[in-house]
């Protein structure tokens, strides 16, 4: 982590805060467990993530008489069949193998399995638990439990957070940005590029790709795109995704430049491995909001602070917007980015992506002028 980036972090959170949660996050991302503080409570929480039979001995063991739980959040929840406005916590007892907590966590719909088992809202310290084990790109949910104490040994041993220190960081990690790199870029069709490449608070790269010599006292006309390996860089039919960003770049350079936003946001927003296990939903004849928010997701988890924060520290305030969805232009609207017109960005529709298609733009909003149902309706 280069000077520059714990500074900018540091100032945002305060040194020992943000160290603090960075240290829980690289806990979850090595699938140890964390402990979570908040008023009357102690929690100790487990990724689900790579969860197997001894690591949950040696969890239980770690916590003592402590009733373990199952912490789910509501969309999980309300997809096997539990009712639910918060995120829940599921009792399990000393039998239950990781398998079945994985199940319960992550398998298709079985609601007839799982509306009987006595849930309860989980509580402050759990909620956060669930925030931050998303920020790591993992399933959301955990297995924890709540001590009344903790034995000295293992207050050495684990890594605490308090709660309100999660929250803080998660609703603005997008502001701690800073330039580590940047060079240009010849491109295949002839034209270069300058490719600036910043980096979060979580260590991530997020890239903005300057084509050509876009003039910034003119509106500048702008992409936002969501990184999409399958589409990207492997021609996924899946999606349009790989056909939107090289239709774009065409367009920047036709009109003489403009900048792409290249945003680690796969599969809106739940990481490469999450969109596999929602493509093998998919399979099963979930669309693709229902995928996500059977994994436990919202249907979009993306939010576009970073991209505002790379806008205006390009001092790029003043955009057209090439995309056919209007949460982007609400997102960087909320980050100080005005927006003069909204372009479409419209693609083939081929057999492979039309449900795909027809599902964002019925229930997210999606605009496409030339989408046309398998009846020849508009959708």
């Amino acid at each position: 982590m280069s000077a520059a980036h714990s500074q900018a972090s540091s100032a945002l959170f305060g040194n020992e805060e943000y160290l603090a949660v960075s240290r829980a996050l690289n806990e979850l991302h090595t699938r140890r467990p964390v402990r979570f503080d908040a008023p009357g409570e102690i929690l100790f929480a487990l990724p689900v993530e790579d969860l197997d039979d001894q690591r949950l001995r040696e969890f239980a063991g770690l916590c003592g008489p402590n009733a373990l739980h199952l912490i789910l959040t509501q969309q999980r929840a309300c997809a096997i069949g539990i009712e639910a406005a918060a995120p829940i916590a599921l009792p399990l007892s000393a039998e239950t193998r990781a398998s079945e907590i994985f199940a319960l966590a992550a398998a298709g719909d079985d609601r007839k399995t799982h509306a009987a088992l006595k849930a309860v809202a989980a509580g402050r310290a759990a909620r956060a638990a669930i925030r931050l084990v998303k920020l790591s790109r993992g399933l959301p949910a955990v297995v924890a439990a709540n001590l009344k104490t903790v034995p000295e040994q293992v207050t050495r041993t684990i890594v605490s957070v308090e709660a309100d220190a999660v929250d803080r960081f998660a609703a603005r990690h997008g502001d701690a940005l800073v330039v580590a790199s940047d060079a240009t870029i010849p491109l295949v069709s002839g034209s270069a590029a300058r490719f600036v490449v910043f980096r979060d608070a979580l260590g991530i790269d997020q890239v903005a790709i300057i084509v050509g010599k876009p003039d910034f006292a003119e509106p500048v006309p702008v992409r936002l795109h969501s990184a999409c390996l399958t589409g990207d860089v492997f021609g996924s039919q899946r999606c349009d995704c790989g056909d939107q960003l090289r239709l774009a770049l065409t367009r920047l350079e036709s009109l003489g430049g403009g900048i792409v936003l290249y945003l680690a946001q796969e599969g809106r927003g739940i990481g490469l491995a999450n969109k596999m296990r929602a493509y093998r939903l998919q399979d099963t004849g979930l669309d693709t909001r229902d995928a996500n928010t059977m994994l436990g997701f919202e249907d979009d988890e993306r939010n576009y602070q970073i991209a505002a924060t790379m806008l205006r520290t390009l001092e790029c305030t003043r955009i057209l917007l090439m995309t056919n969805n209007p949460a982007k232009l609400d997102g960087l609207k909320k980050g100080g980015i005005e927006i003069l017109a909204r372009v479409p960005l419209e693609t083939a529709v081929n057999s492979h992506n039309r449900h795909y298609l027809t599902t964002k733009a019925a229930r997210s909003g999606h605009k496409f002028a030339t989408l046309k149902s398998p009846a020849g309706e508009t959708s």
